[in-house]
């Protein structure tokens, strides 16, 4: 791996950096959370100038760039405000469904409204009683003449109820287990499709997490995204690129961190002397310093390894499992650093420390992705 940027890689890095910098207003990111908003105006915005959908194709209204690409921006975004950039981050959740699987009239249909910037997509996989356990699903999907009836119960639903569209995991085939799971594109107004918001959460608030209950909606038949059974697997592929892109808003949100607790450090006096001074300062700016350095190599190798055609299982889980921490604990140290001032509300180091959690959470808990390396190296034990 070339471990220098190409000049279009570093433009586009610029780019993203300049738009939230001049977007991102950080009283608006408090005025947003607090009403529980979605930032839909930045995000239409974002979509205008190309960075929702930089990994699309051109004829889909992409830019036709990489997973690479896209966590620059990704990491960029949530470094200038780690909620703003969740949020834009998770507009197009589980598009790629649609555009890795789907066919050539759902991706015209659902991606380039994504990409503008003028529409939200949600995705649709954990259920209240079966967590990460996606072998097990309790959704169901019967073919009912040329359509297909949903009936079942889909929880912590990313954008629910301003997601246009919905890739729903279901099973069509009860005696297949996860043999027997397809996904299937919902619309969200779909008759007997209901929203019920979770609430508040720790973090990420300007994005809703939600509820979706299923009776009895009617979808066509043609609304199969990929292959009739062949859903769980079509999933794992999904996760291999979205959990790179939790790892890249992991380490935007740490970066982000990073540079507040450093600006403090460096202006801050103690005791007579600026605190960059003091040896102990000097460690643990070395220590995050470290920690995130070492997480923006495997991010990106990681998403250079999936835009060689070489998706790897593996390298995603430990690029997602190491991120995830580093945000929280880089979060942790640059509160520290602060003291009082970063546990106040109204100080960003506070909301980086909360929007920084999910990421160890949702796509696969650290747990998980430990039991994917695990199992990777010493295979499968009787």
């Amino acid at each position: 791996m070339d471990f220098e940027l190409s000049k279009v890689q570093k433009d586009i890095q610029k780019a993203a950096r300049k738009f939230a910098k001049g977007e991102f207003d950080k009283e608006l990111a408090r005025e947003l959370e607090h009403k529980h908003e979605f930032p839909r105006e930045i995000c239409r915005k974002a979509g205008e100038l190309g960075f929702l959908g930089l990994h699309y194709p051109r004829e889909y209204g992409g830019q036709g760039y990489g997973c690479l690409e896209n966590v620059l921006v990704i990491e960029e975004f949530c470094r200038q405000d780690s909620s703003i950039g969740s949020a834009a981050m998770l507009c197009g959740f589980a598009a790629e469904t649609v555009l890795r699987f789907g066919t050539a009239e759902q991706k015209q249909r659902c991606l380039p409204p994504v990409a503008e910037g003028k529409a939200i997509f949600g995705g649709a996989i954990t259920e209240p009683d079966h967590g990460s356990d996606i072998t097990s699903l309790a959704t169901t999907a019967v073919v009912d003449g040329d359509h297909w009836r949903i009936n079942g119960t889909k929880t912590f639903i990313s954008n629910a109820g301003i997601a246009g569209n919905y890739m729903v995991l279901c099973q069509t085939d009860p005696a297949a287990a996860h043999r027997g799971q397809s996904m299937l594109l919902v619309p969200a107004d779909a008759p007997g499709l209901t929203v019920s918001d979770l609430g508040r959460k720790m973090g990420i608030n300007l994005t809703p997490t939600g509820e979706l209950t299923f009776k009895d909606v009617r979808v066509p038949l043609a609304n199969l995204i990929g292959e009739r059974g062949k859903g769980f697997y079509q999933v794992l592929q999904f996760f291999d690129e979205s959990r790179i892109a939790v790892a890249a808003q992991a380490l935007g949100i740490a970066q982000g961190a990073f540079d507040r607790a450093l600006a403090h450090t460096r202006q801050r006096e103690q005791f007579g002397q600026k605190i960059a001074a003091m040896q102990v300062s000097q460690h643990k700016i070395a220590d995050m310093a470290i920690e995130l350095e070492l997480c923006r190599l495997i991010t990106y190798k990681a998403a250079w390894t999936f835009d060689q055609g070489k998706p790897d299982s593996v390298l995603t889980a430990m690029a997602k499992c190491h991120a995830g921490r580093t945000a929280v604990e880089v979060c942790d140290e640059a509160m520290q650093k602060l003291g009082g001032y970063g546990y106040m509300a109204d100080h960003d180091v506070e909301r980086c420390y909360r929007d920084a959690k999910i990421t160890e959470l949702y796509e696969g808990t650290r747990e998980i992705q430990k039991h994917t390396i695990g199992r990777a190296l010493t295979g499968r034990l009787q």
